[in-house]
């Protein structure tokens, strides 16, 4: 038996944000009420997380029925700047794993360490999972994580499999 849950979660949408990091923070925050996040960080305000994808891209996680007004919001904040602003809720996955094995799960497939000493709330890592590009960040119960919707079943089945091979075992203890 797995000390691990995964769930597919389809109530949040997600908005890619690229452009200069001079003009981003302002207009996240004008927009969402996160701050800019700083390299491998996740801001959050009562309506949105502001995920750190690179240093001019920025994913913007809401729900589902808040992504148009803020991805206007930001396009607006953004106007006259280099900038791309995008919905891409239906061109990723997202899962959100928990219990006490979730470090354990994550770390037998991906090349991060994930002590919570190094990784924790707030923090946000992009990387490989079963050779598959995604990214994921600790939350207070567990973590999320997010792909392609492309590979989106591929993943939930990994992780599905994983979760009862490494049942139990691993690096990080409970």
């Amino acid at each position: 038996m797995s000390d691990v849950t995964i769930s597919p979660v389809t109530d949040r949408g997600m908005i890619l944000v690229r452009g200069e990091a001079s003009v981003l923070g302002p207009a996240l925050t004008a927009a969402t009420g996160c701050a800019l996040p700083d390299t491998r960080q996740i801001t959050q305000s009562e309506q949105a997380q502001a995920a750190w994808m690179s240093p001019d891209e920025v994913l913007v996680l809401s729900p589902r029925e808040r992504v148009e007004p803020i991805r206007a919001a930001i396009e607006k904040a953004l106007d006259g700047t280099h900038h791309l602003v995008t919905d891409v809720s239906d061109a990723r996955a997202l899962f959100a794993i928990g219990g006490p094995g979730w470090r354990n799960l994550l770390a037998s497939g991906a090349p991060v360490d994930l002590h919570p000493d190094v990784f924790g709330p707030g923090e946000i890592r992009r990387t490989r999972l079963g050779q598959v590009a995604c990214a994921f960040w600790a939350t207070e119960t567990g973590a999320e994580l997010v792909c392609f919707a492309s590979v989106g079943e591929f993943v939930g089945t990994w992780l599905e499999t994983a979760a009862k091979n490494a049942a139990g075992s691993g690096l990080y203890a409970s």
